[in-house]
């Protein structure tokens, strides 16, 4: 039986500054910093997780803030635009809320839904799209009241060098249904209620490259760590090279690049966020993994300091 992915389990990028990421996630779009922790691979960074009120898969944005580093390209064989999904009839919000922080929008209507598509400091590409499906985000901070509070992801558009090829692994490995399709852009639906649509732009255009202001990879979700080793098998039995499942503390690993060269990771639901704190501490500490906590001292020192302020006031 071919498997079948929810939906979108977190979206990682690259960004410049850490301070500047956490004022606008939090401070602007109403995020909860949910954990702050060091990139595994380089732990001299910071790795930051935001999401909703409980740090729920397919609520989930992650990022490596490195400041000073070089601005990437967004192109070919990446995430183009990270969407969310805000509760329907609160569109005049946001327009309301970019405006007063002075943040340059566009209003689009594609797949006959209108998009506020915009920025962020660093340069990622994001856009804001009202649906009914989703949970209410209990958390409110900054003047975002969990009335009009992000749900999470509505989904993502993905930039490809073989468009086709993408869509096939979108359909035939991950287990989405091809929905429509309109001018160069074609819709694929996952069954989750969150991060759970993705559009594929089917003509190609510049090739991306890595740094600040794009998108390291997209993560899928599976359900536990037994699904986890299924998916494993099945990438493998279509050809694809896959790695091997790797701990990130909060969820198992894996991942692979599709044929558009776009870096896929799957990840698992459990264990979250909660259990190195509890659900109403979480963000607040540095949190880091067994193998670094000797080097604490060492670590924190190098890290910029941030904190989660709110810049209405």
């Amino acid at each position: 039986m071919k498997k079948q992915t929810a939906g979108i389990h977190h979206i990682t990028a690259i960004v410049g500054h850490p301070q500047e990421n956490v004022d606008f996630y939090a401070g602007v779009l109403g995020l909860r910093l949910v954990k702050r922790t060091i990139n595994f691979d380089d732990p001299g960074t910071y790795h930051l997780y935001f999401g909703d009120e409980g740090g729920n898969p397919g609520t989930i944005i992650t990022f490596f803030p490195w400041a000073n580093a070089k601005q990437g390209q967004i192109g070919d064989g990446q995430v183009g635009v990270t969407s969310y999904a805000v509760p329907v009839g609160t569109m005049s919000f946001w327009e309301k809320r970019l405006t007063d922080f002075d943040i340059a929008f566009d209003k689009m209507v594609r797949f006959d839904e209108t998009t506020l598509q915009f920025e962020d400091p660093h340069g990622l590409r994001l856009e804001i799209v009202e649906r009914e499906q989703g949970e209410e985000n209990g958390w409110s901070f900054g003047g975002v009241t969990k009335e009009v509070a992000i749900k999470g992801f509505a989904g993502a558009t993905l930039l490809s060098q073989s468009p086709e090829e993408t869509a096939a692994i979108l359909t035939d490995v991950m287990g989405l249904t091809y929905s429509k399709t309109e001018e160069d852009y074609t819709r694929f639906i996952a069954p989750g209620s969150i991060g759970n649509v993705i559009d594929v732009k089917m003509t190609t255009g510049v090739q991306g490259t890595l740094g600040v202001g794009t998108v390291h990879h997209i993560a899928w979700r599976a359900n536990d760590d037994e699904d986890h080793f299924a998916w494993q098998e099945s990438v493998r039995s279509n050809g694809i090279p896959v790695t091997e499942v790797r701990d990130r503390n909060y969820f198992k690993a894996l991942y692979f690049k599709e044929p558009g060269q776009i870096l896929f990771e799957i990840a698992t639901d459990p264990p979250g966020f909660a259990h190195d704190e509890s659900v109403e501490t979480m963000g607040t500490a540095l949190k880091l993994p067994e193998q670094y906590e000797q080097r604490r001292q060492a670590l924190e020192e190098k890290l910029i300091p941030i904190e989660v302020r709110d810049i209405t006031k």
